[in-house]
C-alpha cells in the first residue's frame, strides 16, 4: 500500500498531515510513505528527517500521489490537487465541506473516496481521532498568547515597591475545548478568568480551571437544557437580559475571547459595535471564530486592527501559528485512524463503510456522495444501491437545530478545535 503526503498549497496553512514520527510508523505497518519534498518545512520537518524514518522523498504533488491509495493532506485540496488524484484514491483531510459544497461531487465525479476528518464522530473509540479537538486545544491556547502580546500591561497581579498591578480581567465566551484551554492558559498566566456557555453542564468545567461561570438566569438555563446536554432555544426575554448582562460584564474586561461556531452557518454575533464601544482602552478581542466571518461585529478576518482603542484580533488558521506542535499532533490523529482500520495481512487500509467513524467521514465512495447532509445537493452524483445511508458525524459532532452557538474552538476551516457547544476553530463542537 501506498500512502502519499503532499505539501500544503493554501495561502497561509503552516501544518503538514505526517510528521516522521508517524511515517515511521506506517513504515512499520507495512505501508510505503512517499512525502512531497518541503511538505513539513513551515513546522520544521525537514526532508532528511522523514527519509531517515523510512520515507520517501517525491520532488512533486504529482509523483507523490502517483499510484498512491491514501493522499494524506491538512486543508482541502484545491482544483490543481486534485487533478493528480487517481480515480479510487482514499483522501483524508480536514475538507470543511460546509465552507465548499461543491468540492464533495468534485470527489464524486472524480472518483475520489473523500473523508473528512473534520466530521469525525464525537464518540469515545474516535477521541484519538478527533481532529478538531487537538486542533482547537492549540487555538485555545494561542489565543491567549495572543492577547497577551497585544495587551499594553501585565496579566498576573505584581506586588512590587512602587505599587500593586491590579490582574487583567479575562472572559471567554464558549467553554468547549479551545475555550476551556483558553481559561487554563490565562488562569496560569495569573488572570482573573470569567466564562459563559449556553449550556449550563459547562459550569462545573469552568469552575473546575478556577474561573467564574457567569450567566444572567442560572435557573432558566437548567430548564432549557436537555438530557444530551444541549441548550434549547432560549426565551426572548431571557434572551434580551443576557445580552445586556453580556454588554455590562464585556465593558469591565480587559480581554474577551470568543469561540462560537456552528457548521455550515456563517459564526454568530456575540460582540455588538456597542458592546466594543463599551469596552475600556487598551482592551483586547481575540476572535477565533474569525474564519466564519467572527464573532464580533467588527472582526476583520486575517487581521489585527484597533478601533477606539479596542484592539480586534481575527488571526486565521490559529493552530498554524503553532505549526509544529498543531502538525505533530493532527499527524497523531491520522495515524490513528488510519491504523484502525489497516489490515497488516493485507497489508492495506480496508475500509469498513459500515463502521459508524467511517459513516461519520465519509463524503464520497465509488464515484458517488455517501454522506447525507450533501447527497442531495449532488444529483449528478447518485448514491451507489449498496452503500447504506451515512449517519450523521457523531450525534455530538453538531448540535440540534435549535441549539443556539456555543462555543467554536477551530478551526475553523480548518483550524480553531479541533474541534468544537456547538464548536470548534478549526470546526463544529457539539460537546465535550
Amino acid at each position: 500500500m501506498k500512502i502519499a503526503v503532499l505539501k500544503e498549497t493554501r495561502a497561509g496553512e503552516t501544518r503538514v498531515a505526517a510528521s516522521p514520527e508517524t511515517v515511521k510508523k506506517f513504515v512499520a505497518l507495512g505501508a510505503e510513505v512517499v512525502v512531497q519534498s518541503g511538505a513539513g518545512e513551515h513546522a520544521r520537518f525537514a526532508d532528511a528527517a522523514y527519509a531517515e524514518a523510512g520515507g520517501r522523498i517525491s520532488p512533486s504533488a504529482a509523483d507523490a500521489a502517483q499510484g498512491a491509495d491514501l493522499v494524506l493532506k491538512v486543508a482541502r485540496p484545491g482544483t490543481e490537487e486534485l487533478r493528480v488524484l487517481g480515480r479510487g484514491t482514499k483522501l483524508a483531510a480536514i475538507l470543511s465541506p460546509y465552507g465548499d459544497p461543491d468540492s464533495v461531487a468534485a470527489y464524486a465525479r472524480l472518483g475520489i473516496d473523500a473523508m473528512a476528518m473534520d466530521f469525525m464522530p464525537r464518540i469515545t473509540r474516535a477521541q484519538s481521532m478527533d481532529v478538531l479537538s487537538s486542533q482547537s486545544n492549540l487555538a485555545g491556547y494561542k489565543a491567549v498568547i495572543d492577547a497577551a502580546a497585544y495587551y499594553g500591561r501585565a496579566l498576573p497581579m505584581m506586588m512590587t515597591a512602587a505599587g500593586t498591578i491590579a490582574p487583567a480581567k479575562v472572559f471567554v465566551m464558549g467553554a468547549g475545548v479551545a475555550g476551556l484551554q483558553a481559561i487554563a492558559t490565562a488562569r496560569r498566566l495569573g488572570a482573573v478568568v470569567s466564562a459563559t456557555d449556553v449550556r449550563f453542564a459547562a459550569k462545573e468545567q469552568v469552575e473546575s480551571l478556577g474561573a467564574t461561570f457567569v450567566t444572567v438566569d442560572e435557573e432558566a438555563m437548567k430548564e432549557a437544557e436537555t438530557e444530551g446536554g444541549y441548550a434549547k432555544e432560549m426565551s426572548e426575554d431571557f434572551q434580551k437580559r443576557q445580552a445586556e448582562f453580556v454588554a455590562e460584564h464585556v465593558a469591565k474586561q480587559d480581554i474577551v475571547i470568543t469561540t462560537a461556531l456552528i457548521p455550515g452557518r456563517p459564526a454568530p454575533k456575540l460582540l455588538t459595535e456597542d458592546m466594543i464601544a463599551g469596552m475600556k482602552a487598551g482592551s483586547v478581542i481575540v476572535d477565533l471564530a474569525a474564519e466564519q466571518g467572527g464573532n464580533a461585529a467588527l472582526t476583520r478576518p486575517g487581521e489585527a486592527i484597533e478601533t477606539g482603542g479596542v484592539t480586534i484580533i481575527g488571526f486565521m488558521n490559529v493552530p498554524g501559528r503553532l505549526a509544529a506542535d498543531a502538525s505533530t499532533l493532527y499527524a497523531r490523529n491520522l495515524y490513528t485512524f488510519v491504523s484502525t482500520f489497516y489490515d497488516k495481512e493485507k497489508n492495506d487500509f480496508v475500509v469498513d463503510w459500515e463502521d459508524e467513524i467511517i459513516k461519520g467521514v465519509a463524503l464520497t465512495r465509488d464515484g458517488a456522495v455517501v454522506h447525507p447532509a450533501f447527497a442531495e445537493s449532488a444529483p449528478d452524483a447518485p448514491r451507489p444501491v449498496e452503500a447504506a445511508p451515512a449517519d450523521e458525524p457523531g450525534a455530538e459532532t453538531e448540535a440540534p437545530e435549535a441549539a443556539p452557538a456555543a462555543n467554536a474552538d477551530a478551526h475553523v476551516e480548518p483550524g480553531a478545535d479541533g474541534a468544537a457547544p456547538v464548536e470548534d476553530n478549526a470546526g463544529a463542537d457539539a460537546k465535550n
